[in-house]
C-alpha cells in the first residue's frame, strides 16, 4: 500500500499571516490550476486554431482574456500562458498540442507558478512601492497583463478591474516566499489606515 501526497503549493499555511493583514489590502492564496505556455506564430493556423480549442482568441497585446473553459494570458508576441481550473494539466497540455500540431510549442508550466489574488484600497499603493508600471487604472485598465518585478522577483501581474483595487499575481513558485514576506512587509504601513 502506498500513501497518497496531499498536493500543498509553495504558500500552504501562511492564510493566517494574510488574514492578519489591514482591511486595504487582502492578499489570498489562489488554487492550483493547470498551466501551460504556448509559443507559436500569431498569424498563423496555428493560432485559430488553439483559439477555437480554448474559445477564445489570444490576445494580440498585454493583456488576457477568458474563454469558457481556460484564460488566455498575453507574454510576448509570440508566447502566452493558458491557464485552466477545469483540466488537470496532461490535458489541458494535451488539448494545445493537438491544436498547435507541431506549429508551434506546448509545455506544460502548471508546477512553476503560484497565484496570489490582492484586493483592496490600499493594493495599488504596496504594489507601486516595488513596480516599476504605471498601475493607474488609466494605464494598466481591467484585462491588462504585464511580465514585471515586484520586489525582485519576476511576476506576471493581471488587472481585474478599473479601479486599481484588484490584481491577480503569478510568481514562480521559488519566489513565493520571498514576495509573500515582501507584500507583508510592504502592506506594514497600511495597518492604522
Amino acid at each position: 500500500m502506498t500513501a497518497e501526497l496531499s498536493r500543498t503549493g509553495a504558500l500552504h499555511g501562511w492564510s493566517g499571516r494574510f488574514a492578519a493583514l489591514p482591511d486595504g489590502v487582502q492578499i489570498v492564496t489562489e488554487p492550483f490550476v493547470a498551466m501551460a505556455d504556448v509559443r507559436l506564430d500569431p498569424a498563423g493556423p496555428a493560432a485559430a486554431d488553439v483559439a477555437a480549442h480554448v474559445g477564445v482568441a489570444l490576445p494580440g497585446r498585454p493583456s488576457w482574456v477568458d474563454g469558457d473553459t481556460a484564460r488566455a494570458i498575453w507574454l510576448g508576441p509570440d508566447e502566452w500562458l493558458v491557464t485552466s481550473p477545469f483540466q488537470a494539466p496532461g490535458d489541458l497540455e494535451a488539448g494545445l498540442r493537438a491544436a498547435v500540431a507541431g506549429r508551434g510549442a506546448v509545455v506544460d508550466v502548471s508546477a512553476q507558478r503560484t497565484t496570489l489574488r490582492l484586493r483592496g484600497e490600499h493594493v495599488r499603493d504596496v504594489l507601486a512601492t516595488g513596480c516599476a508600471l504605471d498601475l493607474h487604472p488609466r494605464a494598466f485598465p481591467a484585462g491588462s497583463a504585464a511580465q514585471t518585478t515586484l520586489g525582485l522577483a519576476g511576476v506576471v501581474l493581471l488587472a481585474l478591474d478599473d479601479a486599481g483595487r484588484h490584481y491577480q499575481l503569478l510568481v514562480r513558485s521559488s519566489f513565493a516566499r520571498y514576495l509573500a514576506t515582501w507584500l507583508l512587509d510592504a502592506a506594514t504601513e497600511f495597518r492604522g489606515a
